[in-house]
């Protein structure tokens, strides 16, 4: 079971981190990309409260939370704008219910975007329905500046199908 997880977790890990293509190739080696995926942990500390954690992915399995994290550093001396950061949703998970309403996503591997609620797709008799988490393939966040030698991180929350 570790096996798969370190397997699963590599493979999410891959998946997770992808860059738009940038307006130009100098933007491209201007912006380093790096991310990681925690696995959400939550206990009961000495006096009775919840602490949620972010910790190492250990043993999944379906229902599992997970946090895919992406940062970006500028690592030049020019203001980067407009920076499109896209994630693909792997499809060994789904967004989490809870992801923020106003995430840009796409539920058809990233030709069209939009809010959630603004999106669908074709039900199982071939009429259109409303999307869900469960449909969304991939997130993108359009940073509209990231100062030289700034830079900063975004979030996904997903459950393990």
């Amino acid at each position: 079971m570790k096996l798969f997880t370190k397997i699963l977790a590599s493979s999410l890990l891959f998946a997770s981190v992808s860059v738009a293509v940038p307006a130009t190739a100098q933007e491209a080696s201007a912006v380093v990309v790096t991310g990681d995926v925690k696995q959400v942990e939550v206990s009961t500390d000495a006096n009775g409260e919840e602490v949620t954690k972010l910790v190492d992915l250990g043993v999944t399995v379906p229902g599992t939370r997970l946090v895919f994290r992406t940062n970006y550093e500028n690592t030049t001396q020019e203001v980067i704008r407009n920076f499109k950061l896209t994630n693909p949703i792997h499809p060994s998970v789904r967004l989490a219910p809870d992801a923020d309403g106003d995430l840009t996503v796409s539920v058809d591997g990233g030709n069209t975007w939009g809010p959630l609620s603004s999106l669908s797709v074709s039900g199982e008799d071939g009429s259109a329905r409303s999307a869900t988490h469960a449909d969304v393939t991939h997130v993108r966040w359009t940073i509209a500046e990231i100062a030289p030698g700034a830079g900063g991180q975004v979030q996904i929350p997903a459950i393990i199908r």
